[in-house]
């Protein structure tokens, strides 16, 4: 008989916590499922959901704002995706906000991500439709993995070979790591180009000392206007030589010498004219006997 209180207590105290932690349990995914406040509802059309559920959140900058209500395939190529937001955003979002579909994590949970608007001042109404951005597939991730892999393979397969080519002891690369003779004929060629650089540079500095005659002439002023002044003498006495061999030309004492001379050179080039001509005439020839044989 006096267990019996002791016993009523601990059952009273057992439905008190189980009524609790249904209250608090109904509250939480009320608050999550926007059970409670006022929502508003928007619409998205994706040609794939991938794996998008009933129930899986919605963000906005991070945020979860909402969650998906309802998934409904209209077409093979189209879904349409309700979601259902918290009213208290809503001025936040813009009719140019794009939906996109992601993953909580590497391998978590879809999400549903609104990005805000760039361009549009005006705020969204219920019901409305915003635009979607395709989702990225895990079939077109590991497609583009297994690609990379190849790609990978290939050029270690490259590498391999490259690898076994310098060790064979072929090509300039390999004969410039593993002959000795070869590497002492480059330090041998690159020293001999190093000196001559050096000779090179010795040169332009004696070049820019002003010493040489030839400095003086890149260099000296009074030794370039003696250059010109003497280039001029030479072409002022080619002209009167030349004056002077034509007025021999009319001299009758030299009148004769000239017209013999002028006489061989005519008889020359008659005689390399004739030559040229018996030379064409032999080649015509030959090309008719043989255009001849060829019809025979």
């Amino acid at each position: 008989m006096n267990k019996e209180p002791g016993f009523q207590w601990k059952l009273g105290m057992f439905v008190i916590i189980g009524l609790v932690l249904f209250v608090a349990t109904i509250y939480f995914v009320g608050k999550q499922k926007n059970l409670f406040g006022s929502t508003f509802h928007l619409r998205s059309n994706f040609r794939s959901v991938s794996g998008l559920e009933v129930g899986n959140n919605v963000r906005f900058s991070g945020i979860n704002i909402g969650t998906v209500s309802e998934i409904e395939l209209i077409t093979d190529s189209s879904v349409v995706v309700n979601i259902l937001i918290k009213d208290e955003v809503r001025k936040f979002i813009k009719t140019d906000a794009i939906a996109s579909i992601g993953s909580d994590g590497l391998m978590g949970d879809k999400v549903l991500t609104i990005s805000p608007g760039t361009k549009s001042t005006k705020i969204v109404e219920d019901n409305d439709i915003i635009a979607s951005r395709r989702p990225i597939d895990m079939e077109d991730v590991m497609g583009s993995v297994k690609k990379s892999v190849d790609n990978a393979g290939i050029i270690t397969a490259e590498l391999a070979k490259f690898s076994a080519n310098m060790n064979s002891g072929n090509g300039m690369v390999s004969k410039l790591m593993t002959d000795k003779a070869f590497a002492n004929s480059i330090t041998h060629t690159l020293a001999n180009l190093e000196s001559s650089s050096n000779e090179f540079a010795n040169f332009t500095t004696k070049m820019n000392n002003g010493n040489g005659a030839l400095s003086k002439l890149v260099t000296d002023k009074k030794m370039g206007k003696m250059v010109d002044s003497t280039m001029k003498n030479i072409q002022e006495t080619t002209k009167g030589f030349t004056e002077i061999t034509e007025a021999a030309k009319h001299n009758f004492l030299l009148r004769g010498y000239f017209k013999k001379k002028e006489k061989a050179e005519d008889k020359k080039q008659e005689e390399l004219d004739n030559q040229e001509e018996a030379e064409m005439k032999k080649a015509m020839k030959m090309a008719e006997d043989s255009a001849a044989a060829a019809k025979k």
